[in-house]
């Protein structure tokens, strides 16, 4: 007789996911096991990752990972679904030869008609001897090339190699409080080793699961922009725990992850722009009413900064300054209860002096 799979509650779901994207208390954890634990943080927006490391950390301060990029201990660089990532290094030489299908099907994607008929590998090559002779900027790059490869697109040529060679965003890019443009050398340069050969799928499901779980494998798909993974989850089912959700779908999870009981009451959250939990699932309705999503979904690809509440997504934030003045400015998507605006306000005071130690203040709604 065979067993049937347990069923986990939108609730169960939702206090577990918390816990594994420490949004139940704030970790102890170090910054740069903290990457590795989610496998990078979305890189979007330049500050966006010490926003999702403040509200995960105890204590968390900008310097710390400012000064983990300046030593090159993390980097920034395109990875899960052709997007900007920032990991360990350690991680950078592991997941990019992983993504490489990824990255190629993006650009074939997005620039295959302009690209017809030329030797990609070639672009490659001088891309890659262009940006590890001197640092250069997208722009750079694409008008070097295009003199190589006359009525060929500019920004076509510089796709090839931002997506057949590693390329990382140097410093002072991604530093706290600095601005610039973005410049790139490849990671063989900038890290001095060279790409994994080898990388284990298999590991990365289960790191996956630790930090997104439960999870299915459609969510898994979705994080990473890889297909064909449930062979693997298969081979691993002896040692997963499954589970079903309301719809039917089945999950998988590690054995000694947290399930917290459902009826646990996780604290008021700030969330990052592009915040991983968002981007780590398919399913979002995990963690938000799903006739939310253009509000915090943009056409032109902006993951909005949002506030968690009882948590699910409830609204969106943003810092405005002006002069010595920084404003934090809620909109919420419903009604909140006084007991709500109190702990967003006790939590928006942190954020305003994470973001703007000293400076004058105010918390709005909207």
């Amino acid at each position: 007789m065979t067993q049937e799979t347990p069923k986990l509650s939108a609730l169960a779901i939702n206090r577990a996911l918390l816990a594994r994207q420490m949004l139940l208390s704030r970790s102890d954890m170090s910054v740069l096991d903290t990457l590795e634990w989610f496998i990078g943080l979305q890189a979007q927006a330049p500050n966006a990752p010490y926003y999702s490391l403040w509200t995960r950390l105890n204590g968390f301060e900008q310097s710390e990972l400012s000064t983990l990029i300046q030593n090159r201990e993390a980097v920034r660089i395109a990875l899960m679904r052709s997007t900007l990532h920032l990991v360990s290094a350690k991680d950078c030489l592991l997941i990019r030869p992983w993504v490489q299908p990824v990255l190629e099907r993006g650009l074939k994607g997005s620039f295959g008609k302009a690209l017809a008929g030329i030797d990609l590998d070639s672009v490659a090559l001088q891309g890659r001897k262009l940006v590890e002779d001197k640092a250069r900027t997208f722009s750079e790059l694409g008008k070097f090339l295009a003199d190589l490869w006359p009525g060929i697109n500019s920004e076509a040529l510089a796709a090839v190699v931002r997506n057949y060679v590693p390329l990382i965003q140097i410093p002072p890019r991604g530093l706290w409080g600095e601005s610039g443009q973005a410049t790139h050398t490849s990671s063989e340069v900038w890290l001095g080793q060279s790409l994994s050969e080898h990388v284990d799928t298999d590991d990365l499901i289960l790191r996956y699961l630790a930090a997104y779980g439960p999870a299915t494998v459609k969510d898994m798909q979705a994080w990473c922009g890889l297909t064909r993974l449930k062979e693997h989850f298969e081979k691993l089912r002896p040692q997963l725990l499954t589970f079903r959700d309301e719809q039917g779908n089945e999950l998988f999870d590690l054995p000694d992850a947290p399930r917290p009981n459902a009826e646990v009451m996780p604290p008021a959250r700030f969330l990052s722009e592009f915040d991983q939990m968002l981007l780590g699932i398919v399913d979002r309705s995990r963690v938000m009413d799903i006739t939310y999503a253009k509000r915090i979904f943009t056409a032109n690809g902006i993951l909005r900064a949002t506030i968690l509440l009882n948590g699910f997504i409830a609204g969106i934030w943003k810092i405005e300054r002006e002069r010595n003045k920084a404003s934090l400015l809620i909109e919420p998507f419903r009604l909140l209860t006084n007991e709500e605006q109190a702990e967003l306000i006790i939590e928006g005071e942190k954020l305003i002096q994470f973001t703007a130690p000293g400076q004058e203040h105010d918390i709005r709604f909207s």
